[in-house]
């Protein structure tokens, strides 16, 4: 028998439901009702509307920020290569974390891609709206 929650009646018997196996998301889609998604469906963060700056959330966008950190990277590389033929290493002493540093927004941005265009296939196949919120 289930335990009794303190001040709800219940029947003798009572068997609570089980908890969802994937947590729900209720978010209002772009048709403007509220549709239930699960995190993968939901796919990556979307605007609230407070901010100044719309940020990106489609999978194009995504693709083409990946795309150009990806050409920022590869000109950094270049610059590696550079620095080795001409034996300037002083120069790569100084700039040794940027390389570093470019690591994150470039890994982030392709992990992001990949969760968006996930949600969108799962969308897709479930029929719904892609959510605005």
């Amino acid at each position: 028998m289930a335990k009794r929650s303190k001040g709800v009646p219940q029947e003798p018997g009572y068997v609570p439901y089980p908890p969802p196996k994937q947590r729900v998301l209720h978010r209002l889609a772009e048709n403007g009702e509220a549709v239930a998604y699960t995190e993968e469906e939901y796919g990556v963060r979307k605007d609230d509307g407070l901010g100044l700056v719309e940020p990106v959330n489609s999978s194009g966008g995504l693709l083409f920020l990946s795309i150009l950190i990806t050409l920022a990277f590869g000109g950094m590389l270049y610059g590696l290569v550079q620095i080795a033929i001409t034996g300037q290493w002083e120069i790569l002493g100084r700039t040794w974390w940027m390389f570093l540093l470019i690591q994150i927004p470039l890994l982030g941005a392709w992990a992001g891609y990949f969760k968006e265009r996930k949600a969108e296939k799962l969308r897709r196949a479930k029929n719904l709206p892609r959510p605005v919120e």
